[in-house]
């Protein structure tokens, strides 16, 4: 005959006193002895009429323990055997097991298909930077100026009566107030020809590339880009398997004209017309022109990424390149991490109407739908009129930044660096003396504590002079000033002097 571990090794230790329900005293005791080891994986324990005489408990108590035990995996109990440890134990397949062959260890990598080897090429030079935002850091708007308090409000009132139709999984297109709000807003702002049902909430604009791709273009096909122009497009474009095809920039912006006749013939082309990024540039009327006509005749398409236009400082607000289109080949796309913060996570795509559908049906094989709750606290702070006062604000805010920038480097940089007023966005470009090495020049200044991305980063043909884009947005006027000093150290220093080869 088998016999029970006897009951004095549990020690249960039940407190007639104790707040805690006796069943659960008897749970957690013999969970215990469990997992200290005093009672072993097997071990079977004594019977419930038993266990009950001897901690004085009426005996349904001491099967409440037992179910529960053996509903979460501690016990298991068979018919004529009565009532075990577990062999395995739940918190054993809560923890994995270290791999112990070397040989597996030491194995061969994974094999990626080739868009995953492209994409981790990519993902290994352009790695987002850790640790704390430094000046001159672009893409960051004023965080100390987000409208907190409003926002909060809002959020708040939106919790107290949140409705099923925001918990439950929802239009991958975008809440319906929000879109009709933005569509409202980028017909004043913009002169964007659109209504709500052509707008597509995202989640940012690197999404809108990635959707834009997947519904026009196959791996392989050509892609126009500006050069210099923004990496996380290059990036995005080629991760999908497509052929970039560098278009040069001048004063006027992209210059189709420019391109090679040997060139492929583009399928797409990226632009940002409103305020070139990197150099800041806007397209001109005759280039907008030249440019659909372009898509108009050989059918190709135009990404419009419209990424800062709300901040403009010289000059009456410009109109977007899609408001000027006839034909329907652009696709529009904006964001609200300039405006707010890039935690939001919220964008928009304005397509032309045959190709709405098809750019839903994409979204929402990316993820579904965009976050609901934030979409209606955003439709709330735009209907009610926060956004406007918002934008005017820190648009007032971000020329008294941009300002204390260029003065401090009239001061400081003389001679090193030649920074100019922009009249747009959230960033100026500074030239570098002929000769100078850019990409050695924004090491030194990381040395002194300040991020200044190089010109060479931006650029797929290499060449041309260097140069250092510097956002300013995100600083205080205090904070701008310090490191301009720190700029204006580095680059006196033997980093930034060595010439290119």
């Amino acid at each position: 005959m088998k016999r029970s571990v006897p009951v004095s090794l549990l020690a249960l230790g039940i407190d007639p006193g104790s707040p805690v329900a006796r069943y659960r005293q008897l749970y957690e005791g013999i969970r215990d002895a469990i997992l200290t080891g005093r009672l072993r994986p097997g071990a079977r324990l004594p019977s419930t009429r038993a266990l009950a005489a001897e901690t004085r408990s009426a005996r349904n108590t001491v099967i409440a323990a037992f179910e529960q035990l053996v509903a979460e995996g501690y016990l298991e109990g068979r018919v004529g055997a009565g009532t075990r440890v577990a062999l395995t134990l739940p918190e054993s397949l809560l923890h994995a097991r270290p791999v112990t062959d070397p040989r597996r260890a030491a194995g061969p990598r994974p094999a990626l298909a080739e868009r995953g080897r492209r994409l981790l090429e990519t993902w290994g030079h352009r790695r987002p930077t850790g640790g704390p935002v430094r000046p001159f850091r672009t893409g960051y708007p004023a965080l100390d100026a987000f409208p907190t308090e409003v926002w909060a409000r809002l959020m708040t009132r939106r919790w107290a009566r949140v409705s099923r139709q925001l918990l439950a999984y929802g239009d991958p297109a975008g809440y319906q107030p929000l879109r009709e709000a933005i569509a409202a807003y980028l017909r004043e702002a913009r002169a964007v020809r659109c209504d709500a049902g052509q707008v597509v909430v995202l989640t940012s604009s690197q999404q809108g590339i990635e959707v834009a791709t997947r519904v026009l273009l196959e791996p392989g096909d050509p892609v126009w880009v500006e050069d210099p122009g923004y990496p996380g497009a290059h990036d995005g474009l080629a991760g999908a398997g497509l052929r970039l095809v560098p278009v040069p920039v001048d004063a006027e912006g992209i210059d189709i004209a420019a391109v090679a006749p040997e060139a492929p013939a583009g399928r797409l082309v990226y632009v940002t017309p409103s305020h070139q990024y990197p150099l800041g540039v806007t397209m001109s009327l005759r280039r907008r022109l030249a440019l659909l006509d372009w898509a108009d005749r050989t059918g190709a398409w135009i990404l419009e990424d419209d990424y800062d236009s709300e901040y403009r400082y010289a000059g009456p607000p410009l109109a977007a390149l899609q408001g000027l289109d006839q034909a329907g080949r652009v696709l529009y796309l904006g964001t609200f991490s300039k405006v707010f913060s890039p935690g939001l996570r919220l964008a928009y795509c304005v397509a032309p109407p045959e190709l709405v559908d098809a750019v839903v049906a994409a979204r929402f094989q990316s993820d579904r739908h965009p976050p609901a709750v934030n979409q209606a606290v955003l439709a709330d702070f735009i209907g009610e009129g926060h956004f406007a006062r918002h934008i005017r604000r820190t648009r007032a805010l971000y020329a008294e930044r941009q300002a204390a920038l260029v003065e401090a480097a009239r001061r400081l940089l003389a001679g090193k660096l030649e920074v100019s007023p922009a009249a747009a966005g959230l960033h100026v470009l500074g030239w570098l003396p002929p000769g100078v090495d850019d990409r050695a020049a924004s090491r030194a200044a990381a040395e002194h504590g300040v991020e200044a991305a190089p010109l060479a980063a931006f650029r797929i043909r290499a060449g041309g002079r260097g140069g250092l884009v510097l956002g300013y947005a995100g600083f205080t006027e205090r904070e701008i000033a310090d490191s301009v000093m720190c700029l204006a150290r580095a680059l006196e220093g033997r980093g930034a002097a060595r010439s290119k080869k």
